[in-house]
């Protein structure tokens, strides 16, 4: 479990902000998100293999020198 104690003399805006950090970098929001409903694994591998071959396509798109336009 993700705590942020509040420091003397220190807004809670800013102890917010710092506790919203630290959720991110733990990854606990997608985590929530994907265990909200039940992914059958063919879905999960599905939509893995999926993100990557996208990953891949736009890796390649940026290696590749710009088309040139007249």
């Amino acid at each position: 479990m993700t705590t942020v104690i509040l420091k003397p003399d220190e807004p809670v805006e800013v102890a917010i902000r710092r506790f919203r950090r630290a959720i991110e970098r733990t990854g606990l929001i997608p985590e929530l998100r994907a265990r909200t409903a039940y992914e059958k694994p063919t879905t999960e591998r599905k939509r893995k293999k999926a993100a990557a071959v996208a990953r891949l396509r736009k890796q390649i798109k940026r290696s590749l020198p710009p088309k040139k336009r007249y």
